[in-house]
């Protein structure tokens, strides 16, 4: 016996409140985007520059006596944080210590490090400080804006692919949601305040090949549906193939949440925040290839020329193969 998520056959009408599906996007995106403007990023070193020390000890952290051993440094503002993971024993009490680039030198130096290191060790003696890690002022700008220009060059790629592929209608459709799923996950970050490093970059980078991937789907099925019933509005043809693909794409989503809950849960903190970005980003990008890209393309309307044959209907690129 398969295992059905939904029915084989469905008709659920997925265009029948489009505006109201469409106006909460508008709004989220609005939410997030205000949100970035006014708190903006939590960045980590990577994108701010300056140094973060991992200490381990059998003895309980206690932010408070760390940030006092360090305090008399005059170093600053130091985030100091205790690691929770559920594969820690008793004995293993981590800590991150994060110390921003002072104003005048290019980065945290080795004598800064090491006064660090043993004013944490004359109060907790046991301490061992696992890694250090360091990033100038001047890298982590030209990390910031590398970054942003990996994910202005994602969606322009994918602008430029759906539109071969398709028509202009499905490119701006698919272009439409992978900005609305690219703004959410940053907006999300900004409201929460969650760690935002090179981590985050690659997966929304992730985020944006995923979606990307559910929206063709749906798209190749629109296509074959409106050469095959050529006298339906588009409306219910969109509606068509949606359902015909919700089993697909809701049994990639599911099983694509459990791999990653799995490892948020058990994968430790270093990768946690890139994990969290990946469920958001499925839950969305799910979301969007549904409500978005296709309403979209719905809102905008398809040229339909049955002139041409099947086989180039659309454009001279309809039939390049994925």
């Amino acid at each position: 016996m398969r295992l059905r998520l939904v029915p084989d056959e469905t008709q659920f009408n997925f265009f029948g409140r489009w505006k109201l599906w469409l106006g909460i996007s508008a709004v989220m995106v609005v939410i997030g985007f205000t949100s970035f403007l006014v708190q903006g990023l939590n960045y980590g070193i990577d994108f701010r520059g300056g140094t973060t020390i991992r200490t381990e000890s059998a003895q309980p952290v206690d932010v408070g006596v760390y940030r006092d051993a360090v305090a008399t440094l005059g170093l600053g503002d130091i985030s100091i944080t205790e690691v929770f993971d559920p594969s820690f024993g008793p004995d293993k009490n981590v800590a991150m210590i994060r110390i921003q680039a002072q104003d005048d030198v290019e980065a945290v130096t080795p004598e800064t490090i090491a006064a660090v290191e043993a004013a944490l060790a004359v109060v907790v003696p046991d301490i061992k400080f696992i890694s250090v890690e360091s990033v100038g002022p001047k890298v982590s700008g030209e990390l910031i804006q590398t970054a942003a220009l990996a994910v202005i060059l994602a969606i322009g790629a994918v602008l430029v692919y759906i539109w071969l592929r398709f028509e202009w209608q499905f490119a701006l459709g698919a272009v439409i949601a992978l900005v609305h799923d690219v703004v959410l996950t940053i907006g999300v970050f900004s409201e929460i305040q969650i760690r935002f490093d090179l981590a985050i970059i690659a997966a929304l980078l992730t985020i944006v090949g995923y979606s990307l991937n559910d929206t063709v789907v749906v798209f190749d099925r629109v296509r074959e549906n409106l050469r095959k019933y050529k006298n339906r509005p588009l409306k219910e043809v969109l509606n068509l193939s949606i359902n015909e693909t919700l089993s697909r794409t809701l049994m990639t989503s599911l099983t694509t949440l459990l791999a990653l809950i799995a490892l948020y849960v058990l994968g430790g903190d270093v990768i946690r925040g890139f994990v969290f970005a990946m469920i958001w980003g499925v839950v969305v990008g799910t979301y969007s290839s549904i409500f978005v890209a296709s309403t979209i393309l719905l809102y905008l309307g398809v040229k339909r020329d049955w002139t041409k044959k099947d086989g180039s209907a659309g454009n001279q690129y309809a039939n390049i193969d994925a």
